[in-house]
């Protein structure tokens, strides 16, 4: 087995990764991270903290202008660009933890949902489940946000994100939105695709000799299904 071990790394040589914090967001994760939270506590801290990764993920999508009527006068406004195609992809299992904030949140999103589990000695992932969405002709307007909880190795996301990228969907419009990451699944990612967004709530130390982030929370499905 390969050993995983604690890496310096300097965040600033980094492009596109963003850690997105606060104090709400410092006390929910102090709350995810506790063992002692209750099932039922821990869902609702990591709902908590999802809905402001949500608002730093979505910050590339495209707005139009159109004109509206308040009811002092007409104005004119910035929405969403309708001729764009967002794709909301969440990673089985842990990753529909995020799906129900970020469909509150983008509800014209479409939904395309990505089935892998890590085989526990190689560290890789390993699919079952790949629910294709129709998709755009012209690739340049179809958007996609990734959702992971963990971004660990980084091995199942950059899969991920191949997968997207191999749709031709470009590169720069893809984003991955983690709950904590490790810096070697950021180093990973970034290596291999670089104009790929990075958002995240935790920088954590390292992994493990298992994979597992350090402090990391534990595994994160096992906490949120009970199981």
């Amino acid at each position: 087995m390969q050993i995983y071990i604690n890496k310096a790394h300097i965040l600033s040589e980094i492009n596109n990764f963003k850690i997105v914090t606060n104090p709400l967001i410092e006390h929910y994760l102090s709350v995810i991270r506790d063992k002692k939270s209750s099932q039922e506590i821990f869902r609702n801290a990591v709902k908590k903290v999802s809905y402001a990764l949500i608002y730093e993920a979505s910050a590339f999508l495209p707005l139009k202008e159109k004109e509206i009527e308040t009811p002092v006068q007409k104005t004119i406004v910035k929405t969403f660009d309708e001729s764009n195609q967002v794709i909301l992809a969440p990673i089985l299992r842990a990753g529909m933890i995020f799906c129900q904030s970020a469909f509150e949140m983008l509800p014209f999103a479409n939904v395309h949902h990505i089935g892998m589990y890590r085989n526990e000695q190689t560290l890789e992932p390993v699919w079952y489940y790949d629910k294709n969405q129709p998709i755009l002709k012209d690739k340049s307007k179809v958007y996609v946000i990734i959702l992971d909880p963990m971004l660990a190795t980084g091995n199942s996301g950059n899969d991920a994100i191949n997968n997207f990228i191999s749709k031709g969907i470009l590169e720069e419009n893809i984003t991955f939105m983690s709950l904590i990451s490790s810096p070697e699944g950021v180093c990973n990612m970034h290596k291999k695709f670089p104009k790929v967004r990075i958002i995240t709530s935790a920088y954590d130390k390292g992994l493990n000799t298992k994979g597992y982030i350090v402090p990391g929370l534990g595994d994160i499905g096992d906490r949120i299904y009970n199981t």
